[in-house]
């Protein structure tokens, strides 16, 4: 195998020569001299038995054999840089990686994240925000913080913490819609809804024993942006304990039933 591999500097000349069309631009690039840049070529062309280049006055073009060869040699090279990449950073002992879902990292871990740093000075916190699930062999996440039952593959889990819901709204709401004595009194009120939590709004209802029709009303894909729509008095949304906490202890939330708590599965 080793013997039918052209030299490298061969393919890091090629690939910045095709790229850019010109060897001149290729030289500057790699820090070399036009004649360094033409001989590796040249030697790249006799290592395959075939022309890469057409040479023509003043510039040169691939031939076909030239683009198919581009194309590979192009992310062959990409995969590499990637992968070394990858394994200098794992062996940096000082960086930390840190994927964490949309509102979670909104709500809850970006404000907290000083704490970490300030316990751990000579740590480089690099924080990623998806709700993407992580493959570890894949990436350079070191932890991963996500709503879950904790069965992922190729990752140790671990529960860090507990969430219920229960509805919450603004100040302002609330006076507005004048006062929520009773959980029936929610029928006079907007509903705000969480896109895909299993913890609905039908299923809350079901635990303080009334009927749920108002299934119409404001929808968001985040607890985060319901949470948000909540605060600037658009309704009342089911707010999770975890995200919501911070609002409540600040007063941009209130808790008008705060003993009717649906557990998050």
């Amino acid at each position: 195998m080793p013997d039918q591999l052209p030299p490298l500097q061969t393919l890091r000349a090629f690939e910045a020569s095709a790229r850019r069309l010109s060897m001149t631009g290729a030289a500057e690039e790699l820090h070399l001299t036009h004649g360094a840049v033409s001989r590796q070529i040249k030697m790249l062309e006799g290592h395959l038995g075939v022309p890469l280049f057409r040479r023509l006055t003043r510039k040169i073009e691939l031939t076909e054999a030239g683009a198919s060869f581009f194309g590979t040699v192009t992310r062959l090279l990409s995969e590499l840089g990637r992968e070394a990449e990858a394994i200098r950073s794992r062996n940096d002992t000082t960086r930390l990686v840190i994927s964490s879902g949309i509102s979670f990292a909104s709500k809850w871990l970006t404000p907290r994240l000083h704490r970490l740093m300030a316990q751990y000075p000579d740590l480089d916190v690099h924080l990623e925000v998806t709700d993407t699930w992580v493959d570890f062999t894949k990436s350079q996440v070191d932890v991963a913080l996500r709503y879950g039952g904790g069965s992922y593959p190729a990752a140790t889990a671990e529960r860090i913490m507990n969430e219920t819901v229960s509805p919450v709204c603004a100040p302002q709401y609330l006076e507005r819609v004048g006062g929520l004595s009773d959980p029936a009194d929610l029928e006079k009120c907007q509903l705000i809804h969480e896109i895909g939590m299993t913890a609905t709004w039908e299923r809350w209802f079901a635990l303080v024993g009334l009927p749920f029709s108002k299934t119409r009303g404001a929808g968001y894909s985040h607890g985060s942006m319901s949470i948000e729509a909540a605060i600037r008095g658009e309704g009342v949304a089911l707010g999770r304990s975890v995200l919501v906490a911070e609002d409540l202890a600040q007063g941009r939330l209130l808790a008008p039933f705060p003993k009717a708590r649906l557990d998050v599965e």
